[in-house]
């Protein structure tokens, strides 16, 4: 009878320092587990475990609206849905290979800089796809024409690109240079983030302090929270709190609570586009016209901005 024995857990001086954690000392997998003990370690508590399981679940709740969406009546044919079907690609992508890359990251060292490479490439490709619904429903009505807004998914393009390979590299200064390696993948994935975002900074500035007088420019509810979350897990991500003020105290929970404050944030951002890309063409008189990244036509209205 085929019996399955769970892995070993280690302490963080049993394994090489190329997969210590800032503040975690316990729940280690063995350095040189097999992909049978990688898969096996997910139901099993260890400081990964959490990290695994919020990228899993989320994937097939991405997925899942990804079909629902683009098997929707005409859903597809209209261009206009584009940027959104877009998006939820690598949306559904992310998580994913980030689920992978924390699964199978304990084969050896060298399998832990591919698995991450990965997932750093996930990471901006997801950034890429976020600007395709900003530049298509979020642009403020000042910004349509302009050269931010020709040139803000080719930028978005070029930034996906090159912060890849910052984020790979700050890799193999981990040991020799890990305040150099730290700033260098925090500002890798903290620049894409902010350019993505300038739509939002700019109607959040804006409107800051004037209430409900910023009419179509105003900030809705649903962006200003995955502002919020997304910003806080940067700063978790990049001080690494809890665990670095109790070590040993949160090992089996601090990597992934980070990641339910991401994909709420994630979530949020998804349905508050999904929700509005449907429901505005139902409200208007005419279906908005077809955003410029689509075809030949032009951007958004003001009146038809999502953001």
């Amino acid at each position: 009878m085929l019996s399955l024995k769970l892995p070993q857990l280690l302490q963080v001086h049993q394994v090489p320092r190329v997969f210590w954690e800032d503040g975690i000392m316990s729940g280690y997998r063995r350095p040189t587990s097999s992909a049978l003990d990688c898969v096996l370690s997910s139901f099993q508590m260890t400081n990964e475990t959490v990290n695994i399981w919020t990228h899993f679940l989320p994937t097939w709740y991405f997925l899942w609206r990804l079909l629902a969406l683009a098997g929707g009546p005409g859903f597809r044919a209209e261009p206009y849905h584009w940027p959104l079907l877009v998006f939820l690609l690598p949306a559904c992508l992310y998580p994913f290979a980030s689920c992978c890359a924390h699964t199978f990251s304990s084969m050896s060292p060298r399998m832990r800089h591919i698995c991450y490479f990965l997932d750093y490439g996930a990471l901006s490709l997801y950034s890429l796809g976020c600007a395709f619904p900003y530049a298509a429903y979020s642009m403020p009505a000042s910004w349509l024409h302009g050269h931010l807004h020709q040139f803000f998914v080719p930028a978005a393009a070029l930034n996906s690109f090159l912060c890849t390979g910052l984020s790979c590299y700050s890799r193999f200064l981990e040991l020799e240079s890990p305040g150099l390696s730290k700033v260098l993948r925090t500002g890798a994935f903290a620049y894409p983030f902010l350019f993505d975002n300038l739509p939002l900074f700019y109607r959040l500035g804006l409107c800051w302090g004037r209430g409900h007088g910023c009419g179509q420019e105003a900030l809705s509810t649903s962006h200003g929270y995955h502002l919020f979350c997304a910003l806080l897990t940067g700063f978790l991500f990049a001080s690494h709190l809890p665990e670095r003020l109790a070590p040993g105290r949160f090992d089996y929970i601090a990597p992934g609570w980070r990641q339910i404050i991401g994909g709420t944030s994630l979530s949020s951002y998804n349905e508050s586009i999904t929700g509005r890309v449907l429901h505005l063409p139902l409200l208007r008189p005419q279906p908005p016209v077809i955003p410029h990244l689509c075809s030949a036509g032009h951007p958004l209205p003001a009146g038809g901005s999502a953001g």
